[in-house]
């Protein structure tokens, strides 16, 4: 038995049937539904957690196997013990040790997008996205670089993030959405109002609260006048609920200005 099947095996021991049939509707796994199909074990978020805690040093092939379980909680888990291993090497100080902290993180996020159609739902997405793809985002990288130095290599960065934003998978659109909370919060707005801009005709209201969620993160993190100008710029094109969530945070009358308009 392999260490990801002792995990699973142990989730499934832990499971809840009341709580799985809340999960199951709060998720929308209905037919016609976005997460239809999805199938739950009925744990909380903090039991998840506390299984990551035990399995942060798994192997990658063990973690591949979570990832591709028909469990929610158990994808959760895979994704979550990949945020454990990004985090841990993101914070290598800048020593010897850096070239293979930065040589292991470009493993660890190849590895991410290549099985990221199985964070597929929002929760998935938005649990992982930010501490993976948005972290490095701002750390160096020698992806996209033929020399083997490592750089900030933005072009490159974009094009990943193209790729996502250009899919026909809607888990992987919102990624390149999400991801931008991280940039956003460390004062880096580019992320954020190139995709907002990419995914502001997109037809699925899980795209609309995305947008409008960093866009938000945006005003509060960086500038409030850079979120105006975008909704100046934006606003009579922009769907209701994708507005509503941008401007949250701003006074009430500004609000109902930008939603006059």
């Amino acid at each position: 038995m392999t260490e990801a099947q002792e995990i699973i095996k142990y989730m499934e021991s832990l499971a809840s049937e009341e709580q799985r049939r809340v999960l199951m509707g709060f998720f929308k796994t209905g037919k016609g539904q976005y997460g239809e199909g999805d199938e739950f074990l009925g744990l909380k978020v903090p039991q998840t957690r506390e299984v990551v805690r035990l399995a942060k040093d798994l192997p990658l092939e063990d973690v591949r196997e979570l990832l591709y379980c028909k469990w929610h909680e158990v994808r959760l888990c895979g994704l979550l013990v990949l945020v454990a291993m990004f985090e841990k090497l993101s914070t290598k100080r800048l020593d010897d040790a850096q070239e293979k902290a930065i040589e292991e993180r470009d493993h660890l996020l190849a590895f991410y997008l290549e099985h990221a159609r199985q964070a597929n739902n929002w929760d998935l997405v938005d649990m992982s996205a930010p501490k993976i793809l948005g972290r490095w985002l701002l750390l160096p990288t020698k992806l996209g670089n033929s020399g083997g130095m490592a750089g900030m290599n933005i072009e490159y960065k974009l094009s990943t993030l193209d790729e996502l934003a250009d899919s026909d998978n809607l888990w992987q659109q919102r990624i390149s959405m999400v991801c931008t909370w991280m940039t956003n919060r460390h004062g880096e707005p580019m992320y954020c109002l190139r995709y907002a801009e990419k995914h502001l005709h997109h037809k699925h209201d899980l795209m609309h609260k995305a947008v409008g969620w960093m866009l938000r993160e945006m005003g509060k993190n960086v500038s409030n006048d850079l979120l105006r100008a975008f909704l100046e710029q934006h606003v009579h094109e922009m769907p209701r609920t994708m507005l509503r969530y941008a401007i949250e945070k701003l006074p009430e009358q500004e609000r109902k200005t930008w939603l006059s308009k």
